[in-house]
């Protein structure tokens, strides 16, 4: 009796573990490793996912290395408070806590948790929605963070209308390949600026027209455009400015490169330049939430939004898809299989 005792404390012990990918300390992508832990306890207010898939993002390197040192206030000063990379996750639900409402064990899901390289992670039901009908759990976890952006930047701080013009720039990368869809869905006619590599990609996203950033200089255009998002802002502003319409809204979406007092101006000047222009320069903070988790969900049931993936990895390859992003070529998403 002893012995099967013995044998069923240590499966009992095992279910409750669970592998992941982490790091004690920033560093070097090269410093995550695969270990075994313990599985997350769900709490008060908290729903336990078993994840399929995991989407990764810049912000996610960033977090690995502890840099730029901003970052840190979030995930930890000296060292990482968890340790495990990743944030958007699709997968099912395994428990939910009290007070949880929406959500039961079994429901397929999609959003925002914690340490999502791993098979189990803790999210806020609020970061949270059914993952759309028809998509896999990889194509939906890709959209999460990339398609809230692209969310936001375009409704939000662009208020862009149905018969504007809209520019993106870096329009085959993650918020990018997004952007194009969700303007297109809203009714602009759309120009996405690419490389030569990927301009086929973005135009079957749905882009009206396309410039190769190889062959053509976009600020040089002719054309005028509402509304200008930019995700790589590797141009000066005045040049942006020069295709951005009289009373056109240009929306930033960059770290820009920039580190010090010159990242701080960077991010700052534009939004000060536009108290005095009738241009308008904004940046935007993409928050999860259910709501907009539910209509990136809508627009992909409705055949108007798919998750473009580069590089599909596996769980124990989660430091070779970091370095894929790292590099700033990624062709629209990279996902972890879990």
């Amino acid at each position: 009796m002893g012995m099967v005792a013995g044998l069923i404390g240590e499966r009992e012990a095992e279910a409750r573990t669970m592998k992941v990918i982490m790091a004690d300390r920033y560093g070097p992508l090269e410093g995550l490793a695969g270990r075994e832990i313990q599985r997350p306890d769900v709490g008060e207010g908290e729903v336990l996912v078993r994840v399929r898939a995991a989407g990764l993002n810049i912000a996610d390197v960033f977090g690995v290395r502890g840099s730029p040192f901003p970052i840190r206030l979030a995930s930890g000063l000296t060292r990482p408070k968890y340790g495990v990379p990743g944030h958007d996750l699709a997968g099912v639900v395994e428990a939910v806590g009290a007070g949880v409402t929406g959500f039961k064990p079994g429901d397929e899901v999609f959003g925002e948790g914690r340490g999502t390289c791993a098979e189990y992670a803790v999210a806020d039901p609020d970061r949270l929605a059914l993952r759309p009908a028809g998509t896999t759990p990889e194509h939906a976890a890709a959209m999460v963070m990339a398609g809230l952006a692209a969310l936001h930047g375009l409704r939000d701080a662009a208020r862009l209308q149905a018969g504007q013009k809209v520019l993106i720039n870096g329009a085959s990368g993650g918020v990018g390949s997004f952007a194009v869809q969700i303007a297109k869905a809203m009714g602009a006619e759309v120009t996405g600026v690419t490389s030569t590599a990927n301009a086929e990609l973005v135009r079957s996203l749905g882009a009206d027209h396309v410039i190769d950033y190889h062959r053509e200089d976009f600020t040089r255009s002719a054309a005028r455009y509402d509304v200008i998002l930019d995700n790589v802002e590797n141009r000066s502003l005045s040049d942006v400015r020069r295709v951005l319409a009289p009373r056109g809204v240009l929306v930033l979406n960059s770290g820009t490169g920039a580190s010090g007092l010159s990242l701080l101006v960077r991010l700052v000047w534009p939004i000060v330049r536009s108290l005095v222009s009738q241009q308008k320069m904004r940046r935007f903070l993409s928050t999860p939430a259910r709501a907009d988790l539910e209509a990136l969900a809508r627009l992909a049931e409705e055949g108007k939004l798919r998750s473009a993936i580069d590089r599909a990895y596996l769980l124990a390859e989660t430091a070779d898809a970091l370095r894929h992003v790292a590099t700033g070529h990624a062709r629209g998403k990279v996902v972890v299989a879990i």
